[in-house]
């Protein structure tokens, strides 16, 4: 089974997604179910993890109702609020979802680059693993060299790292970005999705060469059984379309074993988010 372990759905709102600036007039539009089944079919992709792009417990209940009316949207990633006093009665509620498999907060939208360490919210996380949720760690460079210490305080969580935690493909500034995914990997409850880099290089002039050597520092560092393969549609319109998202990850893996690429495009979503 084929998996993309993340991409989005929204209805359009202006105030709402104020996030999509004017220089994304192409995500200035609703990205529904309807839109992506089709591209799945054609990618030979045989369903899907739809993650939260908003932080309501509103946008947890719209995924979780495009879930509930379509069968290939495998599991969602919510939103809910991990600083709150009443998160254990948040959390009781949200398990009788089969297909909400686990939470996401947009750390990388928040000041504070040691936010993931904020008493609050540790005490939010360390409530997951009792009802099995995972959850996904969205972060800036800036802010991965404080993922080392969150994740060592949780040996019972799942984590993702989504996105490779962005690295700047553009000005090829590795160095600090590298070594601290390195030390990330070696807490083996630690996944990383190959997603999100078309949008972190240059929309317009990107070639699949710009992510060959963060490829293989994640490979090497957390291995084929912790990589999982992610879209990140429709965002990644900004630079490519889903097929050509795609390919960049089909033409790096095509050199591993048909069971290994075959854990990369489904088999490690699946076990991750208990699809």
């Amino acid at each position: 089974m084929r998996i993309d372990s993340h991409q989005h759905f929204w209805k359009y709102n202006p105030v709402k997604d104020a996030w999509i600036t004017d220089d994304m007039k192409v995500l200035q539009r609703n990205f529904l179910p309807v839109d992506l089944w089709p591209l799945l079919q054609l990618n030979n992709v045989d369903g899907c993890v739809a993650v939260q792009a908003e932080q309501s417990e509103n946008e947890t209940d719209f995924l979780l109702q495009l879930a509930g009316e379509n069968d290939w949207i495998k599991g969602v990633v919510g939103w809910v609020n991990l600083s709150a006093v009443n998160l254990e009665e948040r959390l009781q509620h949200f398990s009788q979802y089969e297909k909400l498999k686990g939470f996401r907060h947009i750390v990388q939208a928040e000041p504070a680059n040691d936010f993931l360490l904020s008493a609050d919210f540790c005490k939010g996380i360390a409530q997951l693993s009792k009802y099995n949720f995972t959850y996904d760690i969205l972060v800036f460079p800036r802010q991965l060299k404080y993922v080392p210490a969150f994740v060592a305080q949780f040996p019972l969580q799942d984590f993702v790292i989504d996105h490779l935690a962005k690295p700047d493909f553009i000005n090829a500034d590795f160095e600090e970005w590298g070594n601290a995914m390195k030390a990330v990997a070696a807490y083996p409850n630690v996944h990383c999705k190959v997603s999100g880099m078309v949008t972190e290089a240059n929309w317009n002039t990107w070639t699949i060469e710009d992510f060959s050597y963060c490829l293989d520092v994640v490979t090497e560092a957390f291995g084929i059984d912790r990589l999982l393969f992610g879209s990140d549609w429709p965002v990644c319109l900004l630079a490519a379309s889903y097929q050509e998202t795609c390919n960049v990850v089909h033409r790096y893996f095509m050199q591993f074993s048909m069971e290994e690429q075959g854990k990369l495009w489904g088999k490690n979503a699946v076990d991750f988010y208990h699809l």
